[in-house]
């Protein structure tokens, strides 16, 4: 991701800037051929395609930032992060879909680009292809399996991705729970965190923080983005052209892109995208139908659902959003709302008025309903009525749910009371003033689980 967060954060947003800025911004960037005598691909659709890639490139950093950000070892010299990104065709949304490095794959029939070794069409773990081709196998490989026809590639190391995080003054990054990964550094406590490019690269790089390793995440590296994306647009970096010249030579000093992109193109993505929204973009994973897919003298490799994943690369080559939209019509952009561990939806509340104001318990139960909690819409007066301080009481065993939904009532009190049960008791108190909307942190469920927009996994407003 460290590449895709970085490029699509200038390529999505960049908007209402004169060419005059751009001017030589070109000189730095190191050109590839990743389509060379490439035959009998893919249709073209509408719309445009860029596969970002983003590689190890280790060998670049100096010896203080490797041990700061746990960078030891040998560079891979492969693919470490690979997303598909689409610009619609009426520059109104774009799609970016995350390919596992661990996908199973078949290259394409190829010369080794280091030994010159003729090889015939075989299997490996989709990152390998670039250790064995460059980008022209990549990009062969990835146009095999998903059938959508690559219009332009970039590719960015480690350096290029700090900086460029650097460049933009840092990213805002929210999470529900604590984050912690040995073997990045990564060590983040529950909130929001403002992140520098090092520490933006231990998040994107993490695998070890939960049980969900790479699928895990490649949803952070999603979050990432859309964090990103928000940052250029929102904090006047694409408005002030001293500023986007800055972000975008540091970017391009870097970068690997084909002959046909470069900052014209991006400006002009820009330009054509200046009303982008976070809500305008949307996330996918690729759907997996084996997480442990054994190939001999290959291991352990990840196999899509080839029906699931040919309905998601469908909409790409029809150029259609990868998910229908949400119910009530169109798209919009989601209110601002607090991530949190246990989707609110799975907490069941009962409200009580611990005061003398009339309707209290009423207007807090249809607020906590309105945000997502389970109420039982029966609110009743508590045995007390001179409570002060709202209070949530709640069985040890669903501290969780007890922890999000005193994130939604700000200065409530918890209070512990074993044998309760699985329903939490809320006695609103004189110092109630409102429900803080929240979301699950982890959006990525039900029937369209592989798809999430912009909204729905960047921080919350305050």
């Amino acid at each position: 991701m460290r590449i895709a967060g970085a490029v699509s954060a200038v390529v999505l947003g960049s908007g209402a800037l004169g060419h005059a800025v751009m001017t030589g911004l070109d000189t730095g960037i190191e050109r590839v051929d990743p389509f060379k005598d490439m035959k009998n691909r893919p249709k073209a659709g509408n719309g445009m395609n860029v596969l970002l890639v983003g590689t190890d490139g280790r060998e670049k950093i100096g010896p203080e930032e490797k041990r700061a950000y746990r960078l030891g070892g040998a560079p891979c010299h492969c693919t470490d992060t690979m997303m598909l990104v689409h610009v619609s065709a009426d520059r109104k949304r774009a799609s970016v879909i995350s390919l596992p490095r661990d996908s199973y794959a078949e290259v394409p029939a190829h010369r080794d680009q280091v030994t010159g070794k003729d090889h015939q069409a075989h299997p490996v773990k989709l990152n390998a292809a670039y250790a064995e081709g460059g980008p022209n196998l990549t990009v062969r490989t990835v146009e095999s399996m998903t059938r959508v026809k690559i219009d332009h590639y970039l590719e960015v190391d480690f350096t290029s991705f700090m900086k460029t995080v650097d460049a933009v003054g840092g990213v805002e990054i929210c999470t529900a729970k604590t984050l912690r990964d040995t073997n990045t550094g990564l060590s983040l406590l529950p909130g929001t965190h403002r992140l520098t490019g090092g520490q933006a690269l231990q998040y994107v790089r993490a695998r070890h923080v939960d049980g969900a390793a790479d699928i895990g995440r490649m949803q952070r590296q999603q979050r990432f983005l859309a964090a990103l994306i928000k940052e250029a647009a929102g904090s006047g970096v694409l408005l002030n052209p001293v500023k986007f010249k800055e972000v975008s030579s540091t970017l391009l000093g870097s970068v690997r892109a084909d002959t046909g992109f470069g900052s014209q193109q991006m400006l002009a993505l820009g330009q054509a995208m200046r009303d982008f929204t976070p809500a305008s973009s949307e996330f996918a994973s690729v759907p997996i139908g084996n997480t442990s897919y054994p190939v001999k003298g290959i291991g352990s490799t990840v196999k899509w659902d080839a029906a699931r994943a040919e309905k998601l690369f469908q909409a790409v080559r029809d150029d259609r959003p990868l998910a229908p939209a949400r119910p009530g019509g169109a798209r919009r952009e989601q209110p601002a709302a607090v991530p949190v561990d246990v989707p609110p939806q799975q907490i069941r509340v009962q409200v009580e008025n611990g005061t003398r104001i009339d309707g209290l318990g009423g207007r807090v139960d249809a607020a906590l309903r309105a945000t997502g909690f389970n109420t039982t819409r029966t609110p009743g007066n508590a045995a007390t009525r001179s409570v002060r301080r709202t209070l949530v009481a709640y069985d040890p065993r669903w501290d969780r749910s007890a922890r999000t939904l005193a994130t939604a009532l700000p200065g409530a009190e918890l209070r512990a009371v074993p044998g309760q049960g699985r329903t939490l008791l809320v006695t609103a108190g004189s110092d109630y003033r409102k429900v803080v909307p929240v979301r699950a942190e982890d959006p990525y469920q039900g029937e369209h689980s592989d798809v999430v927009t912009g909204d729905q996994v960047v921080c919350g407003g305050r």
